[in-house]
């Protein structure tokens, strides 16, 4: 059996110079269809795109006032101390120490919430402690975690959200 080209199609010299080619066409969509799954499955801490269609950016540096959050002025309170940004949640875990957490889950970019001590993600039921590990629920990584330095005389934490 042999393929049989109809009399008017064009011949290959013909449609050099007209454009893309199907299998050029074909072959560059599918690499940016692969390229954005890649994405969207790294599990990174860069910047990238969430499981809400949101944009997981770090929100840069943020400085927080203790006086503004009475869940922090005991050791073992949290917080949620982002006005900009990414959700961003703040720990005291000791009279003069903090932890900083994205309230971003590593599971499907869904925010998540601060539940009796710990955190849990609405969506799936991943749950965390207040070290931002993962304890219970469906499977994923810990909490992205940021630096922080606490300034005692100011009475401020800056949370390092890079």
């Amino acid at each position: 059996m042999t393929d049989a080209v109809p009399q008017d199609a064009p011949s290959c010299a013909s449609c050099a110079g007209s454009g893309v080619s199907r299998r050029a066409f074909v072959s560059a969509a599918t690499l940016a269809a692969v390229a954005v799954v890649l994405e969207a499955c790294s599990g990174s801490t860069a910047p990238s795109v969430n499981g809400n269609g949101g944009n997981l950016s770090t929100g840069g540096a943020l400085t927080v006032k203790l006086t503004d959050f009475s869940a922090l002025s005991t050791v073992g309170g949290i917080a949620r101390v982002d006005s900009s940004g990414a959700p961003t949640a703040l720990v005291r875990t000791g009279t003069s120490s903090f932890a900083a957490f994205s309230m971003v889950c590593p599971h499907q970019g869904t925010t998540i919430g601060i539940t009796n001590g710990s955190f849990t993600c609405p969506n799936h039921g991943a749950r965390f402690n207040a070290s931002g590990m993962w304890i219970g629920g469906q499977q994923t990584s810990n909490l992205v975690s940021f630096a922080t330095t606490y300034d005692a005389a100011a009475g401020t934490i800056s949370i390092a959200r890079h």
